[in-house]
């Protein structure tokens, strides 16, 4: 399989609604690699690694998110591989 990286930065109310907790579930059903964290200006950053199909759907998904959120904006831009195995969360930056 043919690894694609995107950056996405997901902007509302995304953080203390579970919304990285929500992000790696989903990724990880996807079958994505990469990592998920919160921002210091409110955003959540995500870096995801896999197939171009799941990403895909990794971005539209994230345009919902879980329930709890209120996503105003989902910004993807192209990322590089950092080589990440298998979906976790990181540090907030």
């Amino acid at each position: 399989m043919i690894r694609t990286a995107a950056n996405l930065r997901i902007e509302g109310r995304v953080q203390g609604v579970g919304y990285r907790w929500w992000t790696v579930e989903t990724a990880q059903r996807l079958g994505l690699s990469g990592w998920a964290r919160n921002r210091a200006d409110g955003s959540v950053e995500i870096l995801a690694i896999g197939a171009a199909q799941a990403l895909s759907d990794l971005e539209r998904a994230c345009a919902s998110g879980p329930p709890a959120s209120r996503v105003t904006a989902v910004r993807r831009t192209p990322a590089e591989d950092d080589g990440s195995d298998g979906f976790r969360q990181r540090e907030t930056v």
